[in-house]
């Protein structure tokens, strides 16, 4: 998961992308970069960090250019620790080519082997938007050889780059003297969305991963970028689209809605508040079910994507809807951050208990997901160390029970509290004196019926079902052996060395049963 944006318009964008790139920071905390273009040539600055702390004027005033783009980082491939792995990633042939992607390519070790083998390009680094940026070069290349570059051809060059990468994938680049291309995977798993307006008087049209980039900054949602859909902007602004893929369908990620997007953005006409008011709705109908009201004497929600489901679920049973948690802002999303250490820590800074919401009292904790489990142990005891006589866990999101390929931090199931457990182990793990799940079919059901053309969704970490049909057991066994290789490769030497050595082992063995 990334948040990105590209911006093509009539004065500089340098100001335009920062502030789109706050608007998207709940995205990605690893890392981010801009990179702008004047007269044919790039300018570009990335590095680990926040948005606020990567850019200062001093930066900010190397980017000059009315076309440009921008990404926050959350690594799910390649080298976490990684400033050279930051996005944008930038070709000088053809034409020079600087891309931005939001997603994971299931295929990205094979393409890396056809690459360097058939299409004489050498890949640098470990991430999957290296090799996606290379295929696209090659692509436009034998589309374009010896004529000029025109949007039928750059779509047929797209054509081409989704019958060769597989898994999820939203895309910004930049083609110098061009324009601004973006594009999405065949079943548009990662959102994708475009609009126009006139931000300071001066028109322009923006690209970006969630709705809310193009509100912030002063441009009107047109639509969501089409599955398979690519859509270029010329130097002048105007917009060209084509369906570049054979056989389309819109399976948006399930975790967006849960998690992973701001509430206030449209999703592929799904209002994500919406979404997770239905979700509240249908998991006070799993609670009534499972546990008297009579027994629950307040509703806390978790902070903070929890808050529209607990909020209907509190109406639906009728007791108070109180906040339990006070958030402080300046630690970043637990989910996110790399390693259980660091995620269990964080925990305690992140949240302080209100005593008189808890004491004497039954409460109903409201999580929008239970992942690892950790922080959900963590807060359970927080609530019981405040008072609280009783503590229940409800999660609006079913067991995650499943690693996730496309682009979401749960490559392994070892990581995931549900996988191989019972919803009584899990309770006793997280210490709950009850806890209640939402359904899977329910979920489905009540997110689906906001926009009825949806031909599915991509939830794979809660049904099982790898929609781009690609996916083996030996690609999982190498996903855990680079997990664990990337964690060894944290600890340093001695023990921890040796422990890298025996994951690298491990790692190769996957790779040749693969």
């Amino acid at each position: 998961m990334c948040g990105i944006v590209g911006v093509i318009a009539n004065s500089p964008v340098n100001q335009l992308i920062y502030d789109a790139l706050l608007l998207l920071q709940h995205r990605g905390q690893d890392a981010a970069g801009i990179v702008t273009m004047q007269d044919n040539k790039c300018f570009m600055h990335k590095a680990r960090g926040m948005v606020r702390d990567v850019f200062r004027t001093r930066n900010m005033r190397g980017l000059p250019g009315n076309v440009g783009l921008g990404q926050v980082r959350y690594p799910t491939a390649g080298n976490a620790y990684s400033e050279e792995e930051a996005q944008p990633f930038y070709v000088n042939a053809p034409y020079g080519i600087v891309l931005v992607h939001n997603g994971n390519l299931t295929n990205a070790a094979a393409l890396k082997e056809e690459l360097f083998q058939v299409d004489r390009r050498h890949i640098n680094t470990g991430s999957d938007t290296e090799v996606l940026i290379n295929v696209l070069a090659h692509e436009l290349e034998m589309v374009a050889r010896d004529l000029p570059l025109t949007p039928e051809q750059i779509f047929k060059a797209v054509g081409a780059v989704h019958r060769r990468i597989k898994g999820s994938y939203a895309v910004i680049a930049l083609i110098a003297g061009h324009g601004l291309l973006a594009f999405r995977d065949p079943y548009g798993i990662r959102p994708l969305c475009f609009g126009e307006g006139s931000p300071d008087g001066e028109r322009g049209v923006m690209v970006a991963s969630e709705s809310v980039a193009l509100v912030g900054t002063g441009h009107a949602l047109t639509r969501d970028v089409a599955p398979g859909e690519a859509i270029f902007v010329d130097l002048q602004g105007k917009v060209h689209a084509r369906q570049c893929a054979d056989h389309p369908s819109l399976n948006p990620c399930m975790f967006e809605f849960v998690y992973l997007a701001r509430p206030d953005s449209v999703l592929d006409g799904i209002s994500v508040y919406h979404a997770r008011l239905n979700l509240g709705e249908t998991l006070a109908q799993r609670v009534i079910s499972t546990l008297p009201p009579s027994e629950i004497d307040v509703v806390i929600p978790i902070p903070e994507s929890s808050r529209p489901s607990a909020m209907q679920l509190a109406h639906r049973l009728g007791k108070p809807y109180r906040e339990g948690f006070v958030k402080n802002r300046y630690v970043g999303r637990t989910f996110i951050m790399p390693g259980q250490s660091v995620r269990k820590k964080s925990v305690r800074q992140k949240l302080n208990a209100i005593g008189m919401e808890f004491k004497g009292r039954n409460v109903l904790l409201v999580d929008d997901s239970i992942v690892r489990g950790t922080t959900s142990k963590e807060i359970v005891q927080m609530a019981r160390e405040a008072g609280a006589r009783k503590v229940y866990m409800a999660s609006a999101a079913p067991p995650v029970r499943h690693p996730n390929v496309y682009g979401i931090d749960m490559p392994t199931k070892d990581e995931l509290i549900a996988h191989g457990r019972s919803i009584e182990e899990i309770r006793a793990f997280i210490g709950a004196d009850q806890l209640i799940y939402q359904e899977v079919d329910a979920m489905k059901r009540v997110v689906g019926a906001l926009n009825p053309q949806l031909a599915g969704f991509e939830a794979s970490c809660f049904d099982g079902h790898y929609i781009t049909g690609d996916v083996s057991a030996a690609d999982f066994a190498t996903l855990e052996a680079q997990r664990r290789l990337q964690f060894d490769d944290e600890q340093g030497g001695g023990e921890e060395g040796a422990a890298g050595n025996r994951s690298r082992l491990a790692l190769q063995n996957a790779e040749e049963g693969a």
